[in-house]
């Protein structure tokens, strides 16, 4: 996958997204601080239907959300230092719940996520600009 936007352009991104992903249930968006895994994520969810608010997992660790096709879980790894604070966080038993899982830093517990999980990476390429690759890499 390759998906280059401008962030004036996010929300279209996300429909493009979800227009070439369609069945796939769960992403791991690797980037580094400030690339925008965060911002993406929140427009994916407007594209699935989602009008509640919206924040940051980052202390939480999972954000639940609501949309016309159910459940979509929000889960933000980056303070964790291991699985095994990932798996006392529940986030486990999110992953394997049958519902839209978006995770940014997956890295941090890698040996946890289902095999069928997507790994995606978020690059800045300039002040308005990102680009989401598939790598190919598993999590």
């Amino acid at each position: 996958m390759l998906l280059r936007y401008r962030l004036s352009d996010i929300d279209a991104a996300a429909r493009q997204f979800w227009q070439d992903l369609p069945s796939q249930t769960i992403f791991g968006f690797h980037g580094g601080l400030g690339a925008g895994k965060t911002t993406f994520i929140h427009a994916l969810c407007r594209a699935k239907g989602v009008t509640g608010s919206m924040g940051s997992p980052t202390f939480s660790i999972i954000n639940e959300y609501l949309c016309p096709a159910g459940k979509i879980f929000h889960i933000d790894l980056y303070r964790l230092k291991d699985e095994e604070e990932a798996l006392r966080a529940g986030v486990e038993d999110v992953l394997y719940s049958g519902a839209l899982c978006l995770v940014e830093w997956p890295e941090r517990a890698p040996g946890i996520f289902p095999p069928d999980t997507l790994s995606l990476r978020i690059d800045t390429i300039d002040a308005d600009t990102r680009e989401i690759t598939s790598p190919g890499d598993e999590i």
